[in-house]
Parts: structure tokens; C-alpha cells; sequence
């Protein structure tokens, strides 16, 4: 394992080995058999690349009335409880007695994306947002607090954890593309991203 910094962003690579990615890949399985993947419309219209679900007290969740945490699936019943495998990681990397609300995920196929963005619709910025990516490399891309501006970009592999704290916590980023056929881990390929946030 090593550990890197780019732009305020502490990156963790190969943090966790095959058989922990397998863990958390199987924790992750039962979330979404209870809280099945869905696309988010967006305010403008249309309907985000990416599939979502969630885990712990909150979901999150976009509509054309705008970006949210929201209590339940759209299906209406309650998102199930943030797995302990992927707690673990949070406890970690982190150290925090306080414990993340939500833990948002992401699923990536081939075309999928997520253009630069601001993680900013918590309650208290204090906290760190932690990333777990799963499956196949994604092209991860980090700006700067404000939009525009040069940019720098890390492939990021499976088993890789980001940790987005202090003057990072606001920074833009995103993913540009997933390179398929990089991780065996997911059998018909894509990408898993999970992200921890306080939300309260």
C-alpha cells in the first residue's frame, strides 16, 4: 500500500487486497439486492450515466427539483444500514469517533461519468469524504475550489481509497472515463464507487 497527495486529496493506493475488496464487494451486493440500483434525473432534464443506490440513514438523490438527501429508496422503503466491512474503512483512514450517514453508491459501466463537481450539500463541511473504488480503473480528475482552472488527473484501480478533508473537502472532481476490462473483481466488468459522508 502507498499512500500519495494531489492537491489536497490523499489518495491510498491498493489500501485494500483482494480478499477486502471481495468483502466489501459482497457487503455491497446485499445494499443493492435490499435497495436495487436506479439513474437519477437531473434539474435540467435527463437522467445521470450512472447508476445509484445508498446505504445508512440517507440516500442521496437528484430530481428536477434539485440535488438532496433523501430518507428513503424511491421505491419507499428505508435504505439499509451502512455494512460494517465498509464502516471499517471510515474508522481507519479516518479515526473519527463520528461516523458517516450515508454511503453513496455509484455504479460505473463503460460509457458512464461524473463531470467536476462539489460534494456540498452537507450540513458541516468539517468532515471528510472517503471514496472506495471497486472493479475497473476510473480516470479521476480534481480541479480546484472554483470552476475552471487546470486541472490534474490519477487513475484510480480497485481497492484504492480517497480521502477528501480539510481545504480539499470543497474541491471539484470527478471521472472522466473507466477503462473496461482493467479488474476482474466485478464478473461482467464496470465500476463500484463508494463514498462515505456525514451529512447532519
Amino acid at each position: 500500500m502507498t499512500a500519495l497527495r494531489l492537491r489536497g486529496f490523499d489518495i491510498h493506493k491498493e489500501f485494500l487486497g483482494r480478499v477486502a475488496q471481495q468483502e466489501v464487494l459482497d457487503a455491497v451486493r446485499g445494499v443493492v439486492r435490499q435497495a436495487p440500483f436506479f439513474r437519477p434525473e437531473v434539474p435540467r432534464g435527463g437522467r445521470m450515466s450512472v447508476r445509484m443506490s445508498a446505504a445508512g440513514r440517507y440516500g442521496w438523490f437528484s430530481d428536477r427539483r434539485g440535488y438532496r438527501y433523501v430518507t428513503e429508496h424511491p421505491d419507499g422503503q428505508p435504505w439499509p444500514e451502512i455494512p460494517a466491512p465498509v464502516l471499517a474503512i471510515w474508522d481507519k483512514l479516518t479515526g473519527l469517533e463520528r461516523r458517516p450517514e450515508c454511503c453513496l453508491i455509484n455504479y460505473y459501466d463503460a460509457d458512464a461519468r461524473m463531470g467536476l463537481h462539489q460534494d456540498r450539500d452537507e450540513a458541516d463541511f468539517q468532515w471528510p469524504v472517503v471514496s472506495v473504488s471497486l472493479g475497473d480503473d476510473g480516470l479521476f480528475r480534481i480541479g480546484n475550489l472554483t470552476r475552471g482552472g487546470k486541472t490534474e488527473s490519477i487513475w484510480l484501480q480497485s481497492g484504492d481509497v480517497v480521502v477528501m478533508g480539510g481545504d480539499a473537502r470543497l474541491t471539484y472532481h470527478g471521472v472522466d472515463r473507466i477503462k473496461p476490462g482493467t479488474s476482474t473483481l466485478l464478473p461482467k466488468g464496470g465500476r463500484i464507487n463508494l463514498t462515505l459522508r456525514v451529512v447532519e
